[in-house]
């Protein structure tokens, strides 16, 4: 089996030398590191994209609107736990990698400290005022019920989500990706079947859709709780945590927390100002009833998938472009960047042209009315066109973050998000008096590209000037 793999990966990247895309010893390293990314990511990405489709084909497209507006708020949860986790990588690798492994554990223990933290009042949040906040965004009566259920039952996976991501970068951090792809694969299993049980088999609906997620994610945080104790999976191939949490303490260092804090926080702007742009264009679909809300939200959740290359694509381009700029060898570190950019545009073509040509057949997995399925074609083949613009803007970032440059990357997403998509998507928005423009929903299509080729263009030109260079020399060893 491994020599048939490694006849495949050899066929592979042959082939991608030969179309200049990227060369053979550049190809086998990427896909080493980013591969399990994928897997990942793709496993993570799932599980509301499930949810979606078995509630939508359960109770209609008032379920998938009322959905549409509760993951809104669950991707904030993602988003803040993703830029949290940023500074538990940071300290964790750099103590790790200097030996100081007692050290690289006290960060651990205190990044879940700060999980909990983070999480018990958004817990009370979702618990006390759900009904509020889905309101906020939609004013379909039974959208509202809808959302407003789905987010009280999925209020306990909050804990459980900051906390696997804190444990799924701690075993980034240490070079182990593969213990965190099972862990997430399985949840994502798990909660493909909970829902499909608690939707069909016992009709709770929007309810069983929660529930799954909440179980299957608490499932995944006991697996990782498992080895994050230094505890062993036996013969499963995962492996314990080598910076482990220990149970005797200590639990509070005031230094770390303002270190992971200082590291943390701008990421968490980063990412938080990312997932904030969701609530207008979902109010702005709002506008135009349930209906292009679901087709918005399936568009988004099928490029969510697709997105799930970046999870491994930007990671790698990252850690190659950083391990060559350390070792002093600013061409490689240029030459791996631009392959990874080439090599990720490529991917995401060819997987755009695959969904585009089964758009229809993808969107009638979410609704059945013809209209609806008709609706939310469109935005799955726009939302896969996009998506190529995640694949420039997701592996020219990494490169401009392995050299320590994330500034401009953040700028970039600010100014694709906030300065050309919301406001062309405001073009279109209907009202009592009529819609505001001729353009209407066309107004959200082309809001959905804006958001990611801008970024994509923006950071691609900023790589092919190479300033990154210059800045990652304030921070080599040397």
């Amino acid at each position: 089996m491994a020599g048939r793999y490694a006849g495949v990966v050899a066929f592979v990247a042959s082939v991608l030398e030969r179309l200049g895309i990227i060369s053979a010893e550049r190809f086998r390293p990427t896909m080493d590191l980013a591969w399990p990314r994928i897997v990942t990511g793709f496993a993570i990405m799932s599980k509301q994209t499930a949810d979606l489709a078995m509630v939508g084909l359960a109770v209609g497209v008032t379920g998938t609107a009322g959905m549409a507006y509760a993951l809104a708020y669950w991707e904030l949860v993602t988003m803040l736990g993703l830029g949290l986790a940023s500074g538990t990588v940071s300290l964790v690798s750099q103590n790790y990698g200097g030996e100081a492994t007692e050290r690289a554990s006290l960060v651990v223990t205190q990044s879940v400290l700060l999980a909990v933290v983070f999480a018990l009042p958004l817990i009370a949040v979702f618990l006390l005022a759900a009904a509020p906040l889905i309101g906020l965004l939609g004013s379909n009566p039974e959208a509202i019920e809808h959302g407003s259920t789905y987010l009280v039952f999925v209020a306990p996976a909050v804990l459980f989500e900051l906390c696997n991501l804190i444990a799924s970068r701690t075993y980034t951090g240490v070079g182990d990706t593969f213990t965190e792809m099972v862990a997430r694969a399985g949840g994502a299993v798990l909660n493909i079947l909970l829902s499909g049980l608690l939707i069909f088999g016992f009709d709770l609906g929007v309810a069983g859709a929660a529930i799954g997620t909440s179980l299957s994610t608490g499932f995944v945080t006991v697996v990782l709780a498992w080895g994050m104790t230094g505890r062993s999976y036996g013969r499963l191939g995962m492996e314990p945590s080598p910076v482990p949490i220990s149970l005797r303490g200590p639990w509070f260092d005031l230094s770390v927390v303002r270190e992971l804090i200082e590291i943390s926080t701008p990421e968490i702007g980063r990412r938080l100002a990312g997932g904030v742009v969701v609530f207008p264009l979902l109010w702005i679909a709002g506008s135009f009833g349930p209906v292009i809300v679901t087709a918005l939200e399936v568009g988004r959740r099928v490029r969510s998938l697709i997105n799930s290359v970046n999870w491994g694509l930007s990671l790698a381009a990252s850690s190659l472009v950083g391990q060559h700029l350390g070792a002093g060898d600013e061409d490689e570190a240029g030459a791996y960047g631009a392959s990874i950019i080439r090599l990720s545009t490529v991917l995401y073509v060819a997987i755009a042209v695959l969904v585009i040509a089964f758009a229809e057949p993808i969107a009638s997995v979410f609704v059945e009315d013809a209209g609806a399925i008709e609706a939310a074609a469109v935005f799955v083949a726009v939302g896969a066109v996009s998506a190529i613009g995640f694949g420039i803007d997701g592996a020219a970032a990494g490169a401009l973050l392995g050299a320590g440059d994330t500034r401009l990357p953040f700028v970039a997403s600010l100014v694709g998000r906030y300065v050309f998509a919301l406001p062309v998507a405001l073009l279109g928005i209907a009202t009592p008096f009529g819609v505001a423009t001729p353009l209407g929903v066309v107004a959200l299509y082309l809001a959905l590209l804006l958001e990611t080729f801008v970024p994509g263009g923006i950071n691609y030109a900023l790589f092919r000037r190479g300033r990154w260079k210059a800045v990652s020399r304030r921070y080599r060893p040397s």
